[in-house]
């Protein structure tokens, strides 16, 4: 039998105490963690999966404007050793938030507010999403999320203070959940197929809502290596998401409200060779977590900090539209075989309707059901890799696409007929 020298032994434990070691960083245990936006539809999610972290964080504080009697069931029901917390507020409220971000050593920021009819003025889409500066509030009601051109009021917050905040109460690490927004479509619907962070593109976009996205995203990469005041370094990561479906998704839930007033026949709102790769929120939530374990260990580190990435799986490439019908088709529901209206009758009838909503401005606040920004976004082609989030730190699905279609397919059948009861109530 071969023995090692004492040397060798040395070297041989050395490397046990290392691995060890690297295996603690990459964990989250002990680690105490904020979340933003934690009642919202991702929020939710990657609060769950914090909480059945295998080693137990010390502390999740969950920050909201405020959570659903059903969230906070949810949270409820947890029984491990994680101290969960609750944080109602506002985050503009600089002494809220300096509350809540002191001892914490990780953020995760999910929460913003979507816009992609131009429902909300440009001014509170800033103050919101990128400076945080104090400005009219939208009513805690405004939750609409029914389609892809809702608003969806996740929470009011300001990326800009937030990351002041870390940085005052030494917060080592800070997660940015943005959105493929960013990158486009631009307005002249250039398509990507397969691309990835290294694809050129030029993002020509001056919907506000991008805008301010992309400025927050901004904000967040160049916030790296800022001194924190302990004299600590402040490490940040962007996940550009891919379009969220699963249990509880808003937008669904208003796909198939217009589909049972159609009966039963999904509304045609993208081409079929639009092909764009959507993400399951089980898997964009788990992304989170693997960025978060690759941010606390050294060698993950020196990869991740500072950059952007694409976050999709292995969804099959689809249109948006073909998206509600795959996923509800069994129960069955159908889909208009074709658009409206030819795609540049389409656009030019958007425009139309932007001209009216201009020329109306100074009499009535009139937002068109679609403008040109939309119709472009619904109908490029803009597919996206995960594969640098793959090398960089670690990120594989966790979940197949037949368990998201299944699970997001029981998820609706659930509740279409309280949906039923709903739309009957409504227009009676």
């Amino acid at each position: 039998m071969f023995l090692p020298s004492g040397r060798r032994r040395t070297k041989l434990k050395r490397q046990r105490v290392h691995r060890r070691g690297a295996a603690r960083a990459m964990s989250l245990a002990g680690v105490s963690c904020l979340v933003t936006g934690a009642g919202g539809f991702l929020g939710q999610r990657i609060v769950c999966l914090l909480l059945g972290e295998e080693e137990a964080l010390a502390e999740i504080r969950l920050l909201d404007k405020a959570f659903s009697a059903e969230a906070l069931g949810r949270f409820g029901k947890f029984k491990g050793k994680t101290e969960v917390k609750i944080l109602e507020g506002d985050i503009r409220d600089v002494t809220f938030l300096h509350r809540a971000c002191q001892g914490v050593s990780l953020v995760i920021h999910t929460a913003s507010l979507i816009d992609t009819l131009g429902l909300i003025e440009k001014k509170l889409l800033w103050e919101v999403n990128v400076t945080g500066e104090q400005g009219k509030h939208l009513p805690q009601s405004h939750i609409w999320g029914p389609n892809l051109g809702c608003v969806s009021y996740l929470f009011s917050e300001g990326t800009q203070l937030l990351l002041e905040a870390c940085v005052r109460c030494n917060v080592q690490h800070f997660i940015y959940t943005s959105t493929i927004e960013v990158t486009g479509p631009n307005c002249r619907g250039d398509p990507i197929f397969n691309g990835d962070e290294d694809t050129a593109y030029e993002s020509t976009s001056k919907f506000p809502y991008a805008q301010s996205k992309r400025l927050a995203e901004d904000s967040v990469l160049k916030a790296d290596g800022r001194v924190l005041k302990d004299g600590g370094t402040l490490m940040t990561c962007a996940l550009r998401s891919m379009y969220i479906f699963g249990e509880g998704c808003p937008f669904l839930q208003g796909h198939l409200d217009k589909c049972l007033l159609n009966k039963n026949i999904y509304l045609r709102f993208s081409r079929k060779e639009a092909l764009v790769n959507p993400v399951y929120v089980g898997n964009i939530a788990w992304a989170h977590v693997q960025a978060a374990r690759a941010l606390r260990a050294p060698q993950k580190a020196k990869h991740v900090r500072g950059k952007f990435y694409y976050i999709s799986d292995d969804t099959p490439h689809m249109s948006y539209a073909d998206l509600n019908y795959e996923l509800t088709k069994e129960l069955g529901f159908g889909i208009e075989p074709r658009l409206p209206m030819p795609l540049t009758v389409l656009y030019y009838f958007s425009l139309l309707l932007e001209i009216v909503s201009f020329l109306l401005r100074p009499f009535v606040r009139y937002v068109p059901s679609t403008n040109r920004h939309l119709v472009t976004l619904l109908n490029t082609p803009f597919t996206f890799s995960y594969r640098k989030a793959q090398q960089d730190f670690g990120y594989v699905p966790r979940y197949t696409w037949e368990e998201a279609k299944q699970g997001t397919g029981e998820w609706i059948a659930s509740v279409i007929p309280q949906r039923r009861v709903h739309l009957q109530s409504s227009t009676a």
